[in-house]
């Protein structure tokens, strides 16, 4: 990186026409730089106050008239002087504006990210508070900014401390053993209950790396099934405009179509997937093909079935979906009475009553014959109609209670793929310094507990390496 003593400069807002837009500086000449902009702002100006200020060329000519905010060192989100312009949203004037700063030697361009990278460097803010700017910037969903919001607010920065500061206190007293024994005789005592309690955490956080991701990412949700049986219908009425071509004649989607939207806060990318059938024609058979690789790929996977499949028909087409999470509901259900829907056709009585009455979603067994005397009735398949809407609602709870469970989405940690290798390594480490605790000696206990220390810094930042911060920074924009 280069030194922290140049000051740089870049445009906080998008390069577009709007409104408004910003240039930030930050460093030691940031003051002096921005003052040579807006001459008329005071010598030593208030820092948090905003001027009004008219922005000059290098001639003293006119360019706009804005405000001038200036944070003082290291009261400031970088820990440096910074200081801002706020000028109307032209492009080419903000390109103006950023020139006349980069006539001065002292002042250079940032780099993506390197606001909060000095942020970082500082102590202003630590590492997971560093990413959650990141987080927020990229949210498409609610659930999405609030997590990161929480992230920015210190969430996960404190579960880290909570088991980060222990973890060190354990390591200091080991070392103190090893290292002083008469003046520490005793501190190990209890090292391996405290090893437990801090593994389990490590555990927890890691548990909550799913959840992050499919706040970050959005989940994937994929109907799919038989030809005709109501897939683009329910399609169309889940993403609420008409996106899937609907027709009578079986094989009308020919390839996987896509929407975004958000429930609950959530955001869900919904895929309508070409009819699974023998014998289709060549055009139809790359789609079908397409359909077998995205359902690998999904989240869950919506098998929308016809009224009359049976039940060794849906345990069949779920054997389609291979590992992925499977939900089963009737398709079509406006064109059939509720019991023959209810049954999955061939179903006995019994289960088709039950099925008329049952508000929750179906799972059919993998595999399995007709029913025997006595045996289990499967579970009833509720019912959809795309046409009419009915069991639609239904059906976007259920696929969010099996994607999510319960709780709030943006009540998650955000705990990313980076911080879960991190933790395992944590969790590790802690695992065979459990077991040294039972069975090895002092010096390996604390060895392992000095590993575990180490991984938890790399998510913190309290040990983490500067080729890890280039490539952590890199997703940045320019200007944060």
């Amino acid at each position: 990186m280069t030194p922290p003593s140049a000051t740089i400069v870049a445009l906080a807002t998008a390069p577009a026409a709007g409104a408004v837009g910003i240039l930030r500086l930050s460093g030691p000449a940031a003051l002096e730089v921005g003052r040579a902009l807006a001459p008329g702002v005071p010598q030593v100006p208030t820092p948090r106050h905003a001027y009004l200020a008219t922005f000059v060329d290098a001639a003293g000519g006119v360019l706009d008239e804005g405000l001038f905010l200036y944070f003082r060192a290291p009261q400031s989100f970088t820990g440096e002087d910074v200081v801002e312009l706020q000028a109307h949203g032209s492009p080419r004037l903000l390109r103006l504006l950023l020139a006349r700063t980069l006539e001065d030697a002292r002042v250079r361009p940032a780099l993506p990210g390197e606001f909060t990278r000095r942020a970082f460097l500082n102590g202003r803010i630590d590492l997971t508070r560093a990413e959650a700017v990141a987080d927020l910037v990229a949210a498409d969903s609610e659930a999405a900014v609030r997590a990161a919001a929480a992230g920015l607010s210190g969430a996960l920065a404190e579960r880290i401390r909570a088991l980060e500061e222990p973890l060190r206190a354990l390591h200091a007293d080991l070392e103190g053993v090893l290292n002083f024994p008469d003046e520490a005789e005793g501190a190990d005592e209890d090292a391996g209950p405290r090893v437990a309690a801090l593994r389990s955490e490590a555990d927890a956080l890691r548990a909550e790396v799913g959840r992050g991701r499919l706040v970050r990412q959005g989940a994937r949700v994929a109907l799919y099934g038989p030809v005709n049986a109501g897939k683009s219908t329910l399609f169309n009425r889940l993403v609420g405009e008409e996106r899937a071509l609907v027709d009578a004649e079986p094989g009308t989607t020919r390839d996987a179509l896509e929407a975004r939207v958000e429930w609950d806060g959530l955001g869900v990318t919904l895929y309508d997937t070409a009819g699974l059938r023998e014998a289709p024609g060549r055009v139809e058979a790359l789609g079908i093909a397409r359909t077998r690789d995205l359902l690998a790929a999904v989240d869950l996977a919506v098998l929308v079935l016809p009224p009359e499949a049976s039940v060794e028909e849906a345990a069949s087409w779920m054997r389609e979906v291979g590992a992925t999470p499977v939900f089963v509901v009737t398709g079509k259900c406006d064109a059939v009475p509720a019991t023959l829907a209810g049954a999955g056709g061939g179903g006995t009585g019994r289960a088709a009553a039950t099925a008329s009455a049952s508000p929750v979603f179906g799972t059919v067994p993998a595999t399995g014959g007709p029913a025997g005397p006595g045996a289990p009735l499967p579970p009833p398949r509720p019912r959809v109609s795309g046409l009419t809407g009915e069991g639609v609602d239904a059906l976007r709870t259920s696929v969010l209670t099996r994607l999510w469970g319960g709780g709030t989405p943006s009540a998650v940690a955000l705990v990313s793929e980076r911080h879960a290798d991190a933790l395992r390594r944590t969790a590790e480490a802690l695992g065979r310094a459990e077991e040294a605790s039972r069975v090895s000696t002092l010096e390996v206990l604390s060895g392992e507990v000095g590993l575990a220390l180490e991984a938890l810094g790399e998510v913190s930042g309290t040990s983490v390496s500067e080729a890890l911060l280039d490539t952590l920074f890199q997703r940045f924009c320019i200007g944060k």
